[in-house]
């Protein structure tokens, strides 16, 4: 029995089916999921100790706004940021939604609690010359021509089509399409369909070629040396040592192409929606930010390039 169960035995059945329910029906990232449960179990750990007893689910119906500011305020204490402060009282927030719509206990005080203001972070994409220099270049860190061939391939399926990191390396060969449409499966299993530019794709054949292994249908499009699917930590290395080749700053990640992507297409006229749908955002909102990011790009390049802007 481990120390959690001998703290709150009470309430690990409801702790569980939230999980479960998380897992099944959310369909959260093991992140998410990860994050969720430690978040509510160190919010147990508190109960127990405010409370001067083992917490029960009478006790969770009985907090008071004042309660949960005390936790709250000890988490800050503990060093939490502001950032892990609101992801802590969304997972506390979504313990409570699941219990109510199961109709196990209502208390409605934590909607009494705000959120933190965080500061406004916006995607820091890489400027045209630096992502289009980036999918060349990483090759001259590869040992062997085919994992050049290979790296260049995954950097340029994260900033010719806007591919998550992981969504590129989950694609299996059988992925790769006949045609000129890939169809990618993202966050939370949705499938969204992207275009697959000429470069590419002659990108990707160029590292099939070269590659010295069979690429099974039914196995992975990208491998390692070892055969086995790429690790995403590999492309993340190659990218540090291209940002110490280019003078890059620590933002030049390979989630940056993915950035680059949404920016530069915005900055040419793309249509908003058109990018939401290319990136996979279940919520426009998220594909708004690109807008103040497309307007930071462009005072960027004013900054940069026009003759009179630093008169």
């Amino acid at each position: 029995m481990t120390a959690k169960h001998i703290i709150f035995p009470a309430l690990m059945p409801l702790l569980e089916g939230w999980l479960t329910y998380l897992q099944t029906e959310k369909r959260v990232s093991k992140h998410t999921y990860d994050a969720y449960r430690r978040d509510i179990t160190v919010f147990f750990t508190f109960l127990a100790d405010h409370l001067g007893q083992a917490p029960t689910a009478k006790n969770l119906s009985n907090l008071r706004p004042v309660d949960f500011r005390s936790f709250f305020a000890r988490r800050r204490r503990d060093g939490l940021t502001p950032a892990s402060v609101a992801r802590t009282l969304s997972a506390i927030r979504a313990f409570y939604k699941y219990l109510r719509r199961n109709e196990i206990l209502q208390n409605d005080a934590i909607n009494a609690i705000s959120s933190p203001k965080l500061p406004k972070r916006l995607p820091r994409p890489l400027d045209e010359q630096a992502a289009k220099k980036s999918l060349t270049d990483v090759a001259d860190f590869a040992k062997q021509d085919w994992v050049g061939d290979r790296d260049i391939a995954v950097l340029t399926l994260l900033y010719g089509c806007g591919l998550r990191i992981s969504e590129a390396l989950n694609l299996n060969r059988q992925d790769l399409p006949d045609g000129d449409m890939l169809r990618v499966l993202g966050k939370r299993n949705k499938e969204r369909l992207v275009p697959l530019l000429p470069v590419v794709r002659a990108a990707i054949d160029t590292y099939l070629e070269s590659c010295p292994q069979s690429l099974p249908q039914d196995g992975p499009l990208f491998i390692g040396i070892q055969g086995k699917r790429l690790n995403a930590r590999m492309i993340q290395l190659a990218m540090q040592k291209l940002r110490e080749l280019l003078g890059l700053p620590p933002s030049a990640t390979p989630h940056a192409l993915r950035h680059s992507f949404a920016t530069h297409l915005l900055t040419a006229g793309g249509d908003l929606r058109t990018i939401q749908e290319l990136l996979g955002h279940a919520s426009l909102t998220t594909t708004q930010h690109y807008t103040d990011v497309d307007t930071a790009y462009l005072m960027d390049v004013y900054n940069n390039a026009h003759p009179g802007a630093n008169d």
